[in-house]
């Protein structure tokens, strides 16, 4: 097994540059999709814009913390944090507890803010997957030890998830788990099976649930049922259409006034391709490739495995909530409800994805070039 190292350089520039690009339009978007609805809702244009650069200095600090702290010490850290999100996924099905919206139940109340526990979880998984196949590195082709134990543990998160319910961010961290495993080695054929085994379950979920059934239908053909399941894959369709090469220009979106539902949040991608045009979403979709090549940079340059794993992971964690997020706006994934990481108003995204990132800007200070 490699030994870690334990030489100490800067953080990745280049990952530094394109969050804080991702943060400064997340701040200039939240406002331009907000404004009109906020003082509608609230008698105060800034309403959302307040809260989501609140986030982002907490955030910020999270950050600071996380890159500072050697994160070789989150390796004895995994099993307390671990124990910490399963309760608090535990506490949300308490309703004295917890807090409902939309027909589900998602959130703890903390005094006079609401955190999401799920976000969280998503952390601590790729902790657990990260410091198991350390453990298990020489016992990967093996099912009962190498990969059992990560399968149990992950259903330890998903199900509680899945029953919030949070069809959406349980299927990312199902997909960044196996992502992780396949990539450090795992038989393909495990894989192949579980994903297989899945797949009544998976059907099983959507039909149980008709809204669920509704979206993958409106996602076939929205056209079908345009006022109800299709409005918001046809409302952000005319934003995109509407935004062309070069956009409408900043603020001047139509579908983010009453239009398109949760334009400041699941759909801001889609306030960006109208009022940015192509020309604004490929700059965002560059600013996360950078993000996600510099991970996977860091990954394969840190010399221990735990680094290299919990890099891959983290990276994965915001690459794939990204591309979900951008899929649906898009219309190439059925719309779930997922925030797009750094953009999206949302305060315990933003704080989980900063504590990822600051993670992945640590690991980046003892990473080596190679040649």
């Amino acid at each position: 097994m490699q030994q870690p190292s334990h030489t100490h350089h800067g953080a990745d520039s280049i990952l530094r540059i394109a969050l804080a690009l991702l943060l400064l339009t997340g701040l200039v978007m939240v406002y331009s999709a907000s404004a009109v609805f906020a003082m509608d809702e609230y008698g105060d244009s800034y309403y959302f814009l307040k809260r989501q650069a609140l986030w982002c200095l907490i955030g910020l600090v999270v950050l600071l913390v996380a890159k500072s702290v050697d994160y070789r010490r989150l390796q004895g850290l995994t099993y307390p944090i671990m124990f910490l999100c399963f309760l608090l996924l535990m506490a949300v099905m308490v309703p004295a507890l917890s807090q409902e919206a939309g027909g589900a139940r998602r959130w703890l109340k903390l005094g006079p803010v609401a955190f999401q526990p799920s976000e969280l979880a998503k952390f601590a998984l790729v902790l657990f997957i990260a410091k198991s196949l350390v453990k298990r590195a020489d016992h990967l082709k093996n099912f009962a030890y190498g990969y059992l134990p990560n399968l149990i543990v992950l259903g330890f998160f998903f199900l509680p998830i899945l029953f919030q319910p949070d069809f959406g961010t349980a299927m990312i961290i199902g997909a960044v788990t196996f992502t992780m495993l396949f990539v450090a080695g795992l038989r393909t054929k495990f894989l192949v099976y579980s994903g297989l085994a899945l797949i009544p379950f998976i059907i099983s979920a959507i039909l149980s649930q008709g809204y669920r059934t509704r979206r993958i239908l409106a996602f076939l053909d929205p056209w079908q049922d345009p006022s109800d399941a299709g409005f918001q894959a046809i409302q952000s369709f005319y934003a995109f259409g509407r935004g062309g090469t070069f956009g409408v220009g900043l603020g001047d979106s139509n579908q983010k006034l009453f239009y398109l539902p949760e334009a400041h949040t699941d759909f801001i991608f889609s306030v960006i391709g109208e009022e940015l045009g192509f020309i604004g979403v490929m700059c965002i979709t560059v600013l996360f490739a950078l993000v996600i090549w510099r991970g996977f940079i860091t990954a394969y340059r840190v010399k221990d495995d735990f680094g290299t794993h919990l890099a891959i992971g983290l990276t994965l964690l915001i690459g794939i909530q990204a591309f979900v997020n951008m899929g649906v706006a898009t219309g190439l994934l059925p719309t779930k409800g997922l925030t797009l990481p750094f953009i999206s108003l949302g305060g315990s995204s933003m704080v989980v994805s900063m504590l990822a990132m600051g993670v992945l800007l640590n690991i980046s200070e003892h990473a080596v070039a190679r040649r």
